[in-house]
């Protein structure tokens, strides 16, 4: 993670490509021949954009329901979204920084597409969607236009920018997230409980369990030469360009060391990548931000497609303390599992970006920011062990990466163990360390009923480069955590920490509320608790 910075304020070379940037007087003039459409878009954060994007045709966007209005919001959404993404493919760039942060930006504009037209079409004729999956949906559409601004404040490229920094597209995806959150409120029930997705087949729901699953799996891939591949890469892209229908890939990874960078796109949906154990299959790579690389493509391995599941694995990033930001695992899988497996390395290890992520019984080492990111996401029954950092730093756990307060994102640690690892314990006295700071405005993260090692702090989080950023709109809650670090009697002061008493709050942050785990989550197999 770097800094939290203001918006990029060079765009140098691209104003004639983009001039449209919407202020109260252009969507004044614009509405005043649809009065409809302004009532409607006085009710969002950002008025001014709706009204400039929607306000010229009348004719299709006239809602007469919230339901409507909804719909239409996206639809501005995407049809600015698309013209950015076209915009953006005719960029050119002179330099090799520059090149990283574009492509970047292009496959996460893309991705946002992707999932705004995803959201439009499932409220059109998705008969099991829920208003749930709509505000995961749209949160992550968000968050990828804010990774991509990260992107070029990681490399310095602060006279670059993407078309998708500006032209309105947050604004307009924002509305649509406040506009679904008034439709959530009044179905929450919907939102929490419901029943199995149209996706979920009998065959899935004891795979992770199924000791004999390695035997009957679709590809196997074996340093040794006994498998089909010896890269996982190809094994990967071998299984899911032969998968018949829609049904689960089962790639199996026998005990080695592969050192090589995995990406599992969009178009990959329900991988399962099986391990002879963690301590056994290691995926390792050494990219960093030190080295030329976004922290976003430094990922050791990457995961897009919906509904990844990975089991006995370890996720590697060796590049090391001195190199700063590299991640080990980016996923923005969604209703994706982890399960029994080792996240290892040391700034920015776990880069949990978006959607609806299960994580049990795994191993996640690392030291600054090392649990990052805007996903609803929960950990339970984990140990986070904290190694040794520079001197001079300080260890943070946790970054979450909530930029808007209608995204339904956040970190939750749940029946889990945060301790020191073998090389900080002999100088455990010499390095604090705090459970989380605000990376966004509306930092989310709790942990609850977990053992906290007395190395922590006793304030326990830690301010964002000690400003004053985000201290009254961020959430960061305790409930009943023990150990010599759990006491929250010297806890900071700040309007945005809460000491959790009562289980009706707890709740909010448990795998069925957080991530409507109930919905997807017996599909799998593994085994998880639903709320407290």
């Amino acid at each position: 993670m770097t800094s939290n910075s203001i918006l990029l304020s060079s765009f140098f070379f691209f104003f004639f490509l983009f001039p449209i940037i919407v202020h109260a007087s252009d969507a004044t003039t614009n509405s005043s021949s649809n009065t409809g459409i302004a009532l409607w878009c006085s009710t969002t954060p950002h008025p001014d954009p709706c009204n400039y994007f929607m306000g010229r045709d009348p004719a299709r966007f006239n809602p007469n329901s919230r339901e409507d209005f909804r719909t239409m919001t996206i639809m501005a959404a995407l049809e600015r979204a698309a013209d950015v993404q076209s915009l953006a493919s005719k960029m050119h760039c002179t330099s090799k920084r520059r090149t990283i942060v574009y492509r970047d930006c292009n496959k996460l504009i893309e991705n946002t597409v992707d999932q705004l037209n995803t959201t439009l079409q499932s409220i059109q004729n998705n008969a099991s969607f829920t208003d749930f999956d709509a505000q995961t949906w749209l949160s992550t559409a968000l968050t990828n236009i804010e990774i991509c601004r990260r992107s070029s404040n990681d490399l310095n490229v602060t006279k670059f920018s993407s078309p998708i920094l500006s032209g309105n597209v947050s604004e307009l995806i924002s509305n649509s997230l406040a506009t679904n959150n008034a439709l959530l409120d009044t179905n929450s029930s919907t939102a929490h409980r419901g029943g199995f997705p149209a996706w979920v087949t009998k065959r899935e729901r004891k795979m992770l369990q199924d000791l004999q699953l390695a035997t009957r799996a679709n590809v196997v891939v074996a340093q040794d030469g006994t498998g089909q591949f010896k890269s996982i890469q190809a094994g990967i892209n071998y299984a899911t360009s032969r998968r018949v229908g829609n049904g689960r890939v089962v790639v199996y990874v026998k005990r080695g060391v592969y050192r090589e960078n995995i990406l599992i796109s969009r178009t990959m949906n329900k991988v399962m990548l099986v391990g002879d154990g963690l301590r056994y299959t290691i995926i390792t790579g050494s990219r960093s931000v030190s080295a030329g690389f976004t922290t976003y493509s430094s990922a050791t391995v990457g995961i897009d497609g919906i509904g990844f599941i990975a089991r006995g694995i370890t996720f590697r990033n060796t590049a090391g303390p001195q190199r700063g930001q590299a991640v080990a695992l980016r996923s923005a899988s969604d209703l994706s599992v982890f399960y029994a497996c080792g996240f290892e390395g040391y700034q920015d290890t776990l880069f949990v970006h978006a959607q609806r992520q299960f994580y049990k019984s795994c191993y996640i080492y690392g030291t600054i920011d090392f649990i990052f990111g805007n996903a609803a996401v929960v950990f339970q029954n984990c140990i986070i062990y904290v190694r040794k950092p520079l001197w001079g730093q300080a260890n943070v756990v946790t970054a979450q990466g909530r930029g808007d307060p209608f995204q339904n994102t956040g970190i939750s640690i749940h029946n889990s163990r945060i301790m020191p690892a073998p090389d900080l314990k002999p100088v455990v006295g010499s390095f604090k360390t705090y459970l989380g700071r605000p990376w966004q405005q509306y930092s989310r993260t709790v942990i609850m009923k977990s053992f906290i090692d007395g190395f922590v702090v006793p304030e326990g989080w830690s301010r964002w480069e000690d400003s004053d950023f985000a201290l009254s709109t961020l959430y960061y809650g305790e409930y009943m955590n023990f150990g010599p670090g759990g006491s929250t009697r010297k806890r900071v002061k700040w309007p945005g920490y809460h000491i959790i008493t009562g289980t009706n709050v707890a709740s909010r942050f448990t795998v069925g509320s957080l991530i409507a785990g109930r919905a997807w989550l017996p599909s799998t197999g593994v085994p998880f608790t639903a709320g407290l």
